[in-house]
């Protein structure tokens, strides 16, 4: 099975007051008062500066949108995450910014590498938002990241 995920992560009011003036942005809830905002196709050209992407590494952040994160942190912590998975194999990435600075990351996980003990990148950066996460179980679950498979299937 194939899971992808390309999207900002943050408290659901920061979310929606940093959408706001974005007409092609789409949020959906999460647990422990989260949002998310899926980087679909059409958020991706309306928020591109026409810069180079793949800033800080990441395979789908646009153009000078590292910048735009900066500015919605200084209402709270905002996250950028992106993974890509099949058949159980594949990468995950993820940062946060805070205060108008990036605090956490550039976080990568590439294929085959173990785990770090500190756990995947999504639930490093789930847990700088505050997340946590019950016995047998990470942050990734705790929030419900894993409800939809792929990023489309959050604002279907």
């Amino acid at each position: 099975m194939a899971y992808d995920l390309q999207a900002v992560i943050a408290g659901g009011e920061v979310l929606r007051a940093a959408s706001r003036d974005l007409p092609a942005a789409r949020l959906a809830s999460l647990g422990q008062s989260l949002s998310l905002m899926p980087m679909t196709d059409a958020l991706f050209d309306s928020v591109a500066d026409g810069s180079d992407t793949g800033a800080l590494g990441f395979w789908r952040l646009p153009g000078g949108f590292e910048k735009t994160l900066a500015d919605w942190s200084t209402a709270g912590p905002v996250a950028y995450v992106e993974a890509e998975y099949f058949g159980g194999v594949g990468e995950q990435q993820a940062a946060v910014w805070d205060g108008g600075t990036i605090v956490l990351g550039p976080l990568h996980v590439k294929e085959g590498e173990p785990l770090p003990p500190a756990g995947s990148a999504i639930s490093q950066a789930l847990r700088r938002l505050g997340v946590v996460a019950s016995a047998g179980e990470d942050e990734f679950s705790a929030v419900g990241l894993d409800r939809h498979r792929h990023g489309e299937g959050w604002i279907a």
